[in-house]
């Protein structure tokens, strides 16, 4: 059969795609002027302000306002801040403080660098709520536990990413927060009744919104309760029956990654993104590493989809129309002014300490090693850029005694990230505590579980300045009264 422009061009619309390298190739200016709706930036695509601008205003110039989104969402997940870590504390640190009208500032400082950088599309925040300590994917991603605190700084914050221009995006719906799996690897299972889905994870995507949330990316889970066996992101009944005729949302739904496992390992990324158009997707995240051949592939899956009769044509229209509608939106902007040094101020009063901090003087800070998870990447955390000569130790392998002699006549600092949900790490912590039970303890993920030590800190992130709020609290003060 001939090829169709138009309906490739349709095709194109729909896709949100990842590129290999610090300047644009050529298929990809190529495709952005055949009609590709815009591009996801990744790690590798960053490497510092002013590349990065260049490389926008490159792609801004192969075709009418495409989207530019990257995953910035502040604290642990940063791509701007990939090489030094984040100037913004993160979501958790912003529950931790409560106070919506900063988490508007925060986001729209945030939103305003983006925009100053290019970027029309923001894939955060990030709105589950963490009800699942042990959650290896979302944690300090989330605003927090509780539900309602979670929606009022959901509103919050998207509000603040769209003052800046930027379109923001709620995620991961239907929820996220109470899996203990991670879609990068596995399908997980939200085990919640239809009343308790509704009290809890939805009620952050209905205050999203209700402000006026211009994309929500969905989440690639399973939810029994509604009868669906598949990932949500392939669910019409999730997409178009929950998301759009019950709550009323009539923006852009974005596919969070279709190479995560979650989605497309029985079925292959070009049939996932069929099955997303037709369940009520409207713009298609490919992931980072699919790139020309395999976007090749999912085109020519979503025309052929549409003349077998598989995925109506009205649907791929109208998913078109929407992204259209998005890059209209993010046209023409302004870009507010940036407010200096927000983040930290944030993250200062986000730490909180139990038991009492005591002066410390030429501390030896060790911190206990964690990995990263799939979607933070290798991003620098700890308090080694305030503390020369910070040793960081795999818990694996790691001597208690080798730690203590280290701290032989001086005071001695453990740092550790979600230390909950590693066991060799509280072992060692523990190990430590009870031979040094003067030790202080500074925890950059969930203060989930505190060993029997001196004084702990909770900093609610791993971000730089999540880090620099703690070293000065370390470094500045004494005695310090229980929180």
């Amino acid at each position: 059969m001939p090829a169709d422009p138009s309906l490739d061009r349709l095709a194109n619309a729909t896709l949100l795609v990842p590129f290999e390298s610090y300047e644009a190739p050529p298929w990809l200016l190529d495709g952005l002027a055949d009609g590709i709706a815009g591009v996801c930036l990744f790690h590798n695509n960053i490497r510092g302000p002013e590349q990065v601008a260049e490389l926008t205003a490159v792609l801004a110039a192969a075709a009418d306002d495409p989207l530019v989104s990257l995953d910035e969402e502040g604290g642990d997940v940063t791509r701007i801040g990939q090489r030094q870590g984040s100037d913004y504390p993160g979501n958790a640190a912003l529950g931790a403080v409560d106070d919506p009208v900063l988490t508007r500032a925060v986001h729209t400082a945030l939103g305003a660098e983006l925009r100053a950088l290019g970027c029309t599309l923001d894939l955060a925040p990030a709105v589950d709520v963490n009800t699942a300590a042990d959650n290896p994917v979302i944690g300090t991603r989330s605003f927090g536990a509780d539900a309602a605190l979670v929606a009022r700084h959901a509103g919050a914050a998207v509000t603040g990413l769209q003052d800046a221009g930027v379109a923001a995006c709620a995620k991961h719906f239907p929820g996220h927060g109470a899996t203990r799996q991670d879609s990068h690897t596995e399908l997980p299972t939200v085990d919640a009744d239809l009343d308790l889905l509704h009290r809890r994870e939805l009620l952050p995507f209905r205050a999203a919104v209700g402000a006026g949330v211009r994309t929500i990316l969905t989440a690639h889970l399973r939810l029994p309760a509604y009868g669906q066996e598949g990932p949500a992101t392939l669910a019409p009944r999730i997409l178009t029956g929950l998301l759009r005729e019950e709550m009323g949302f009539t923006g852009v739904v974005i596919s969070d990654a279709l190479e995560m496992t979650g989605v497309s390992a029985d079925i292959g990324i070009p049939e996932a993104a069929v099955r997303a158009l037709a369940a009520g997707c409207d713009l298609l995240c490919l992931g980072r590493y699919t790139y020309a051949d395999t976007i090749a592939a999912v085109r020519a899956a979503i025309v052929d989809a549409v003349r077998d009769g598989r995925l109506d044509g009205e649907r791929l229209e109208q998913a078109a129309a929407r992204t259209a509608d998005l890059r209209a939106w993010t046209s023409g902007r302004p870009v507010p002014p940036r407010p200096d040094g927000i983040g930290l101020e944030v993250a200062r009063r986000a730490v909180r300490v139990a038991g009492d901090l005591p002066p410390l003087r030429d501390p030896v800070v060790t911190e206990i090693d964690a990995p990263p998870g799939m979607a933070v990447g290798d991003v620098p955390w700890g308090l080694a850029p305030w503390f020369p000569g910070t040793e960081r130790v795999d818990p694996a392998t790691a001597r208690p005694g080798d730690v203590l002699a280290r701290a032989s006549g001086r005071d001695l600092v453990l740092v550790v990230r979600d230390a909950h949900r590693f066991a060799e790490a509280r072992a060692l912590v523990t190990a430590v505590c009870a031979a040094r039970p003067d030790t202080v303890v500074v925890e950059m993920g969930l203060p989930e579980w505190r060993p029997e030590c001196r004084a702990h800190v909770s900093t609610y992130g791993a971000a730089r300045v999540n880090g620099q709020s703690a070293a000065e609290l370390l470094g500045s003060i004494g005695a310090t009264s229980v929180l």
